[in-house]
């Protein structure tokens, strides 16, 4: 593995006097897809908020070699993190055009005045968007508003994306096309750090996966050995595991 872009070092998060998370080690580098598999409940999503900002949390955060424990929700966006989250979050009333123009805010406010080229670079990911540039974002399917929420985070242009479950709701072919996309943005070089409940598509498509139960990771290895794990086979990928193949 390369040097890590983005690194989880006894990462614990807690609610209340609950245990969420529990000192939890992950780490991503340039251009990998690295997925976080689980049962619901088992502190993906919580994981996800933690790394952002959103949530507060114990442990080290590190982002190309520079410690980010302690930075804000708009630096960490500043310096290359974003999240896409599962409830995708978007301005239903606002034109698609406007819902990617606010994603590349923060880069505006820097003085980049590039927000024309990424949307661009958006729309050549996802065609379907800039037919749909027009329409307000509530009036989307769901595979088109996942896109809109992908295109968004791209906006700020990241080092690191993370996605949580982007699959959800979807039907298995634009399922298809989403990941298809994610893994576009491995070969552009982006660090893709995924959380997917269906387990089998994830781990096709990703570099390397960890499997998180009770808030510890429970395994960790290449995605390709994790597939053919039978404790992952009998309990994520099989017909009891609530996965279907895309």
């Amino acid at each position: 593995m390369n040097k890590p872009l983005f690194e989880l070092r006894g990462l614990c998060v807690s609610y209340g006097s609950v245990r969420a998370v529990h000192a939890v080690d992950l780490q991503v580098s340039a251009g990998e897809i690295v997925t976080v598999i689980g049962p619901n409940g088992a502190g993906k999503t919580t994981l996800l908020l933690a790394a952002m900002g959103l949530l507060p949390s114990q442990g080290d955060l590190w982002l190309d070699g520079a410690q980010v424990n302690h930075t804000e929700v708009e630096e960490r966006v500043a310096l290359g993190i974003g999240l896409v989250p599962e409830k995708r979050e978007l301005f239903g009333e606002m034109r698609v055009e406007d819902n990617l123009l606010l994603g590349g805010f923060v880069r505006w406010r820097q003085g980049q005045r590039d927000q024309h080229q990424r949307m661009q670079e958006v729309f050549a990911l996802f065609p379907r968007l800039k037919e749909r540039r027009e329409q307000l974002a509530a009036t989307l399917s769901g595979g088109e508003r996942q896109m809109l929420a992908i295109g968004r985070a791209l906006m700020a242009r990241p080092r690191l994306l993370m996605l949580d479950e982007p699959s959800l709701g979807l039907a298995p072919l634009i399922v298809v096309d989403v990941l298809k996309a994610v893994t576009q943005l491995r070969e552009m070089g982006v660090a893709i750090l995924l959380i997917e409940q269906n387990a089998r598509a994830a781990l096709q498509i990703a570099d390397r996966g960890y499997v998180l139960e009770m808030g510890a990771i429970a395994l960790q290895g290449k995605a390709a050995e994790l597939s053919r794990d039978p404790r992952v086979i009998e309990t994520y990928l099989g017909l009891g595991g609530g996965t279907h193949a895309t």
